[in-house]
């Protein structure tokens, strides 16, 4: 019994790492895509990627036709999902990207943990701590920290609107995550029908504010690449981590290593220098989130508290 304990703890963590190394290469996939074809021209082609990946798990795991059981409330529900994430949320991000430096949008993108933290407050009820405060305060002065450029620095000067961009759609991210605690289905379930319904979005909306048309294939082969290890694949071990897991809390501990190794990728393949104050930002990041831990383990202890 141990020994299978212990060896699908190593198999979930395997995976949870796997994961990690998928999205660790978003960032660098994003801004070289970005060179070849438009934000919305890579979400749709990066959506429909995913899309199929997900409905040939499905198929493979004799699941596929679950999709077809749900109550018209339920597809409603999924559609509307699909419209935060991803359609408005990824939009946002990935034209966040289009206009910063990978370093600075990577690292603000991961105070979506403090956001739904502070969302949970009027939406889940919960109560407002001193920690919680000093955490939102630490993670956010990050965002300042990494939005300075002096008139020297390379690549001093910062799109505001770009920044404004990044730390929006971590509300974007947050609310879905609060509303998406109403899903009773197959996680994978959730996330197909999720980006299904999303693709009439992105599809309208490459349509009218953009085109079809790819001129350059190496924007087709980023979009497929995002597709598969920021959506398709990633999302698939991800949940496989978390269910071949007994600890999942050190599965999810993992995923904080993704702006690190991302910072890899950022520079010796995108060609960024990495500036002092990423360093900076990101420390006070993870500090405020680690705080934020801390918070929530103290409330898990308290029979009245309620834990996402």
């Amino acid at each position: 019994m141990y020994k299978n304990k212990t060896m699908r703890n190593s198999h979930g963590l395997a995976l949870g790492f796997l994961t990690v190394l998928f999205w660790s290469t978003s960032a660098t996939a994003f801004k070289i895509t970005l060179r070849y074809i438009d934000v919305l021209q890579l979400l749709f082609y990066a959506i429909i990627t995913a899309t199929v990946i997900f409905g040939t798990y499905l198929v493979a795991n004799k699941k596929f036709r679950e999709i077809f059981k749900l109550q018209p409330r339920e597809y409603v529900f999924y559609l509307v999902m699909g419209f935060l994430n991803p359609f408005v949320y990824y939009w946002m991000a990935v034209k966040a990207y289009d206009l910063l430096p990978a370093q600075i949008v990577q690292p603000i993108n991961y105070t979506w943990v403090i956001t739904l933290s502070l969302l949970s407050i009027p939406f889940l009820k919960q109560a407002v701590s001193k920690i919680q405060i000093a955490a939102s305060l630490i993670c956010y002065a990050s965002v300042v920290v990494l939005s300075y450029r002096n008139n020297t620095a390379p690549g001093s000067e910062i799109n505001y609107f770009g920044v404004f961009l990044a730390i929006s759609c971590t509300i974007i991210w947050a609310l879905y995550w609060i509303y998406n605690v109403r899903s009773k289905h197959d996680p994978i379930i959730a996330i197909f029908l999720n980006f299904f319904f999303s693709i009439p979005f992105i599809g309208v909306a490459c349509f009218s504010l953009s085109s079809f048309e790819l001129k350059h294939l190496e924007g087709l082969y980023g979009a497929v690449w995002v597709g598969c290890f920021e959506f398709g694949f990633a999302f698939i071990t991800w949940i496989s981590a978390l269910r071949s897991s007994s600890n999942t809390h050190g599965v999810t501990n993992l995923i904080f290593l993704t702006p690190f190794i991302s910072l890899i990728f950022i520079h010796n393949v995108l060609g960024e220098e990495i500036l002092l104050q990423t360093y900076i930002g990101f420390m006070l990041i993870i500090s405020g989130i680690v705080w934020q831990k801390y918070n929530d383990l103290k409330l898990t202890r308290k029979p009245a508290a309620l834990k996402i």
